[in-house]
């Protein structure tokens, strides 16, 4: 038998590939929240599904589930193309209509079986290795299975459709202009999405796995512009979160799926602070740079009308600089070799002559 934290963790990181697998094409595809629609809006497909089939099975449920996905994303894209809202607003209109509907569905017929609104909204992952399926005279976590089919077949349609999908993200008009159905591959795409959202309800809840979707690949995004590498990102930004928040979890007494969705957000912060591509604190190093490096070239210039090598003081007096800038620019120009030391005085390097535009 698996020991329990280990199906812990292992479910939550299915969730994360399975999600990250097809949040990065929704992330670059700007319909990010089309997961958070589908996630509330799968609900009156599963009780549908529930009562048709008498029970809890899941392949009902995930066909349900799949039903009103597309349901959702179709309604979405009608009021969009009518040019009456925009798509911002029409997934406002859609899911939570969608969600109330299944909420009423709930409570009036299906008030005495187990089917509430915690475990479609929170989910209790700790439950996972309590809930098994017999698999070849042997029991299987429940969660584990499902998540591991789902990931495989997300990974499935992206490692077959890469060039298609990669294409229709960037260019749908070339795309279909090839023959390449992009929008097939959309409905495809949100076909797959609903069903992993419904498979992760028991284990995770629609919160964490909309975060799964969306904030690895967001995170990613800000990394990198390869669709190879965002994708390698993603999963290990989603995995690593699940194992961390798994851990400062236990550590901390406290949710398993709120801390891991913690962990999701800090990473993401930490991306958009420290992101090469645009980070808080590279842009601020580079914005300080090249202000550097634009007082360091005005120095440049008025070195170069002196006859003999001036001390700062003489640099000050004629660009009516205060001390500590002059220095500044100064230390700059040496470490760029653009100023050497002459006397008591400083001249232009040959490079920095150069760049001036008056070779000595």
């Amino acid at each position: 038998m698996i020991a329990a934290d280990l199906i812990i963790v292992l479910t939550a990181a299915l969730v994360a590939v399975a999600g990250s697998l097809l949040g990065v094409f929704l992330v670059l595809r700007r319909q990010s929240m089309l997961s958070d629609a589908i996630s509330h809006a799968v609900l009156p497909g599963i009780v549908g599904a529930f009562w048709l089939s008498g029970g809890t099975a899941t392949v009902p449920a995930l066909l349900g589930a799949a039903a009103m996905g597309l349901l959702t994303v179709f309604s979405v894209e009608l009021l969009e193309r009518s040019g009456r809202v925009k798509v911002d607003a029409a997934i406002g209109v859609v899911f939570p209509l969608l969600f109330s509907v299944g909420v009423i569905l709930v409570s009036l017929f299906f008030r005495d079986v187990h089917l509430d609104m915690d475990a479609v909204l929170y989910g209790e992952i700790a439950y996972a290795p309590l809930n098994t399926v017999l698999l070849a005279g042997r029991e299987v976590p429940e969660s584990l299975l499902l998540m591991g089919t789902l990931a495989l077949l997300n990974l499935a349609f992206v490692a077959l459709f890469y060039k298609e999908l990669k294409l229709s993200t960037f260019d749908a008009g070339l795309a279909g202009t090839l023959g390449f159905l992009p929008a097939a591959l959309h409905y495809g795409l949100m076909t797959l999405l609903s069903f992993t959202t419904v498979g992760a309800f028991q284990s995770v809840g629609a919160v964490l796995i909309v975060a799964f979707v969306i904030i690895p690949p967001a995170s990613a995004y800000l990394l990198t512009r390869r669709l190879s590498v965002m994708l390698g990102l993603s999963l290990l930004l989603g995995v690593g979160a699940s194992a961390a928040g798994y851990g400062l979890a236990l550590w901390l007494d406290t949710s398993i799926a709120g801390m891991i969705a913690t962990v999701l957000g800090a990473a993401f912060a930490l991306c958009v602070v420290f992101s090469p591509m645009g980070g808080v604190v590279p842009t601020l190093t580079r914005r300080v740079r090249q202000r550097q490096a634009f007082t360091a070239r005005l120095l440049l210039t008025a070195l170069h009308g002196f006859d003999q090598a001036p001390t700062p003081g003489d640099l000050a007096t004629r660009l009516d600089w205060d001390a500590a800038r002059v220095d500044t620019a100064l230390a700059y120009a040496q470490g760029q070799g653009w100023v050497q030391g002459q006397g008591s005085g400083y001249a232009l390097t040959p490079t920095g002559q150069t760049l001036t535009g008056r070779p000595g």
